[in-house]
């Protein structure tokens, strides 16, 4: 596992603004039976302790079973937001996949997408788009 350059930056800022910081992530393989839940359980709890994170919700399904955790469905983010007592439509969803977009915005949240030009394109468009999320978070700072 390698955080990219900037991450940790980018998360501390956002904490001293106040932000809680939840992970939303699909892991349709543990589901498929090609890699551990307990291996995406460790890689997560390294990134919580690394980066301050407050939450992780996780879709373990593989992708055919019906769910309403798996991004693009909400799921994932209402359960963080009654959790945690998070006002969804005072929050961003940052994702770099169309689906982080759609759940974010199916929930109520405001959205970022990180463009890395992997091309896939995007089904709704987002409120705004960075090349990294150390770039998202300098604009959320100044759109909040």
């Amino acid at each position: 596992m390698e955080v990219l350059p900037g991450v940790v930056e980018a998360c501390h800022k956002l904490r001293e603004a106040g932000f809680l910081l939840v992970i939303a992530t699909n892991q349709p393989d543990v589901g498929r039976g090609l890699v551990a839940q307990g291996m995406v359980e460790a890689m997560n709890n390294k990134l919580v302790a690394l980066l301050g994170i407050d939450a992780v919700r996780v879709c373990y399904h593989d992708g055919y079973s019906p769910c309403n955790c798996r991004k693009p469905k909400p799921g994932m983010l209402l359960d963080a937001g009654r959790a945690l007592g998070i006002e969804l439509d005072q929050s961003f969803m940052i994702g770099d996949r169309p689906g982080d977009i759609e759940a974010g915005l199916r929930a109520g949240c405001r959205t970022v997408y990180i463009n890395w030009g992997q091309g896939e394109p995007l089904k709704h468009a987002p409120e705004h788009q960075a090349s990294s999320l150390l770039a998202a978070t300098d604009w959320i700072l100044t759109a909040k």
